[in-house]
């Protein structure tokens, strides 16, 4: 057996470990005892967001988005079915910049939607503008 994966829980966002072979098996939390993926985007907060872009072992594809922006409403079904395709290869997370506008600062982000893929907190990559499901899948995978 490889050596197991840190995962951050997306409901509870407890640290949790798994072998690498076993992702497919629909993990649960070891503390809450829900799923570990379940193909939907999470929501993330200054006090979440590096549990999951720096202490997790998978690539984190944040969508930096705000309520009133057009793109992003467009966007964010597509958003929501490369989830269901991308995990458990990454996690994928929301960030409201009007919410958390801590995290927009911290990240630059200038204009919305952009995405950015993070993997033990360091950015590997990053795109401005709304994106179909195919190319956020094909744009994320070429990063990891």
């Amino acid at each position: 057996m490889s050596e197991p994966l840190l995962i951050a829980c997306p409901h509870c966002h407890a640290r949790n470990r798994v072998p690498a072979e076993r992702l497919r098996e629909v993990p649960t939390c070891g503390r809450c005892h829900e799923a570990l993926f379940s193909g939907h985007p999470v929501a993330l907060d200054a006090t979440t967001f590096d549990i999951h872009a720096r202490d997790s072992d998978l690539p984190l594809l944040v969508d930096f988005w705000a309520p009133w922006c057009g793109p992003c409403k467009m966007m964010a079904p597509h958003f929501e079915a490369a989830a269901a395709q991308l995990e458990p290869r990454l996690r994928l997370a929301k960030v409201d910049t009007d919410a958390q506008p801590a995290l927009g600062a911290r990240f630059g982000i200038r204009s919305i939607p952009t995405m950015a893929v993070f993997l033990h907190g360091r950015e590997l990559g990053r795109q401005s503008g709304a994106m179909q499901g195919g190319e956020i899948v094909r744009w994320a995978l070429s990063l990891v």
